[in-house]
């Protein structure tokens, strides 16, 4: 699992949909996923917290949580199917644990107020993700490169040996 964070909210220019962009703590890869506009607006709300006069649904799914002693640990988008991601959010109370289906639009809303991490699974990243810092691929492509051509068969040997 890779942890990402909010980077922001963008509309596409072709089917005017909103998208959030998760990006990794790296800043080396991005995860564009479609949501609906009530979704983008509530992690807008998130990531420029104004108080509300009343709790809107993402806030009262915390209150709750928080009102039963209940923690949530972490959301996880797990996999993505047919064009579609699938989100669960693990809450802990005490020691008893539950993973939740969730949409990862409310995942990502809601783990924004809670405070939690928020963590996506290797396939779904190399599925969808695009990159974000093609220089330092690069560079990171031409270290290893370097380390090949500078590794010889007594390297291997060492590392057997010793």
């Amino acid at each position: 699992m890779i942890e990402m964070k909010v980077a922001g909210i963008a509309i596409d220019a072709i089917s005017h949909h909103p998208i959030v962009f998760l990006q990794d703590t790296a800043d080396r890869r991005a995860l564009p996923i479609w949501i609906g506009e009530a979704e983008a607006k509530a992690i807008v709300a998130a990531l420029d917290p104004k108080p509300s006069i009343r709790p809107m649904t993402h806030e009262l799914f915390v209150h709750l949580l928080q009102a039963w002693g209940m923690k949530l640990e972490r959301v996880v988008i797990h996999s993505l199917k047919n064009s579609t991601f699938y989100a669960v959010l693990t809450v802990s109370q005490g020691e008893t644990k539950k993973d939740i289906d969730s949409r990862p639009s409310d995942a990502i809303a809601i783990a924004l107020r809670a405070g939690c991490p928020i963590w996506v699974m290797e396939e779904v990243i190399l599925q969808a993700s695009v990159p974000v810092n093609q220089d330092a691929d690069e560079a990171e492509r031409r270290a290893f490169r370097e380390f090949l051509e500078n590794l010889s068969p007594s390297d291997f040997a060492k590392g057997i040996q010793g």
